[in-house]
């Protein structure tokens, strides 16, 4: 999601749970086998169970699969019956497998929940329940590409599919040819560590090239619409939410198959009463048509919708746009037109607060006891450590892609300080509230304890950072302090690394929040 956030659809620009039936029906009625729910998110439909069900009860006419892409997030509560209703495949976006790096990619906490959604798919099929999994992992370079072996080595006893796919460009996600990794490169990395990664025969339209590690349970793939595109065999069609026919996912041409169908209801959205009507009146058209004719004909509704989708599937090109010219083309992503998409314009204002904590850990002595002198080149690590803390907040927007921006801080809080092996502090380096008064004894007391400030770092000690961020708004801060910890040590290290090349920065998180619909959580749990 663009870090500006998205243009909301109205509700009533989007396609009723009817009207998506209707349409399912009409294209299994001329031999579409397959249907995937797709986003956006489509678990956070209130009806999706419902929706689901309706589209399911279409095996009957020929439906063979009924797929879900999903980042998995609220999947795990909802698989039983998704899985009743006809569900048998799950494809789910995950692009690091590092619960930290999650959060910082996603804006948001939910890796664990990602992974019992996974575990919960396995475990099902060994049941019987038959639901193919796989895992669409985009790879950008500088992010996510030294993670591949971890999600190859994924797949080595579990029945999973691995699909990385190249960075493409849509409009709002600032996408460079320089951040994409191409499938060229994919292959040449995980060939490093399984050299012996060979090719796998798949089926005719398949969109990934698939290959497995000899003794492996579980494959990978490789969607390389960049460098390698698959038109002449794809088969795909494309419904938006808002009920725009796209033939190519990468084409700008669509056409409304929702006007068509509201035509004939003043233009308004259809529910399910309305629909009856329209159905019953079809079928009273079409028996009446085929009585005088002589045999089944299609007029009304379902002939001019066909009418329009056989002249756009007509006007598909023999391949889109090549790398040169699809970044500037206009090309807006499916995730712009999802049914439903969470803005915080509906959000309360309230006081919100954040705590992060994280340290830097050394790998011998010296760079502590130059810190304790003061001593090192680049002069005052603490002290310097603490401004860039407090820049990194204030850059957050920029760092973190799907961060809201203009987030007013109005108060924060750096604190960096030097702990040896056992635990002495050093020295601390922190600050004050801009504009706000000081916290109750009780709370500051928590507040310190979280912390950590005076914790040990392993054998030769190191700086820990722990960063608090205040703001008066409709969004929370958590992004901005975890930014700040990693400004701060980031920083660190690189005032260091003149005298310890081996530095590591670790256990970053959050450790309290409050404010906004969910209340407290960790040093303010109950607040």
């Amino acid at each position: 999601m663009p870090e500006e956030g998205i243009p909301l659809s109205p509700p009533s620009h989007l396609l009723t749970t009817p009207e998506i039936s209707y349409l399912s029906a009409l294209f299994v009625s001329e031999g579409v086998t397959k249907i995937r729910l797709t986003g956006g998110e489509p678990t956070i439909r209130k009806d999706i169970i419902h929706l689901m069900q309706e589209i399911g009860n279409l095996r009957r006419n020929g439906l063979k699969e009924l797929c879900l892409t999903t980042n998995g997030i609220a999947l795990h509560r909802k698989l039983d019956s998704m899985a009743e209703a006809g569900l048998t495949g799950v494809n789910l976006s995950l692009d690091t497998l590092d619960p930290f790096q999650f959060q910082i990619m996603t804006r948001r906490k939910g890796f664990e929940a990602v992974m019992r959604s996974i575990d919960r798919i396995l475990e099902m099929n060994k049941l019987g329940a038959g639901i193919k999994l796989k895992i669409n992992c985009v790879v950008m370079r500088g992010i996510n590409e030294r993670e591949m072996i971890r999600f190859v080595e994924m797949v080595k006893e579990r029945d999973i599919e691995v699909r990385f796919i190249e960075y493409m460009p849509f409009d709002g996600n600032k996408w460079s040819q320089g951040k994409m990794f191409s499938y060229k490169e994919m292959l040449g990395l995980i060939k490093k560590s399984y050299p012996d990664l060979r090719k796998v025969q798949g089926h005719a339209n398949d969109t990934s090239k698939s290959y497995q590690v000899p003794g492996f349970v579980g494959r990978v793939g490789f969607i390389t619409s960049m460098t390698h595109n698959f038109c002449g065999s794809c088969n795909r069609l494309r419904i938006t939410s808002d009920g725009n026919l796209k033939v190519c996912l990468f084409g700008n041409a669509e056409v409304s198959l929702r006007d068509i169908l509201r035509k004939h209801h003043s233009g308004q959205p259809i529910d399910e009463d309305a629909m009856a009507t329209i159905k019953k009146f079809e079928t009273e058209r079409n028996q009446l048509v085929s009585g005088s004719r002589g045999g089944l004909v299609q007029v009304g509704l379902e002939k001019e919708l066909l009418g329009v989708i056989g002249a756009a599937l007509k006007r598909k090109k023999e391949k889109h746009a090549g790398l040169g010219e699809l970044e500037n083309m206009k090309n807006r992503p499916m995730i712009l037109i999802e049914l439903h998409l969470v803005s915080v314009s509906q959000k309360p204002t309230t006081h919100r607060v954040a705590l992060a904590i994280g340290h830097v850990a050394f790998s011998n002595p010296h760079p502590l006891h130059l810190i304790r002198e003061n001593m090192l080149k680049k002069g005052d690590v603490l002290a310097v450590s603490r401004l860039a803390g407090i820049q990194a907040i204030k850059k957050t927007s920029e760092i973190v892609v799907l961060a809201h921006g203009g987030v007013g801080v109005e108060g924060a809080v750096v604190k960096v300080g030097a702990v040896d092996g056992v635990g002495k502090s050093i020295n601390a380096s922190g600050g004050k509230h801009a504009g706000k008064e000081e916290e109750h004894d009780a709370e500051k007391g928590r507040v310190y304890e979280a912390m950590q400030i005076d914790l040990p770092i392993g054998q030769y000690g190191g700086v820990r950072v722990a960063v608090k961020v205040e703001t008066t708004a409709k969004t929370g801060v958590e992004m901005e302090a975890l930014t700040g910890v990693m400004g701060a040590a980031l920083n660190v290290v690189d005032m260091v690394k003149g005298v310890d090349k081996e530095t590591v920065i670790e256990e970053v998180k959050i450790v309290g929040k409050k404010g906004g619909r969910s209340g407290g959580w960790g040093v303010w749990k109950g607040e």
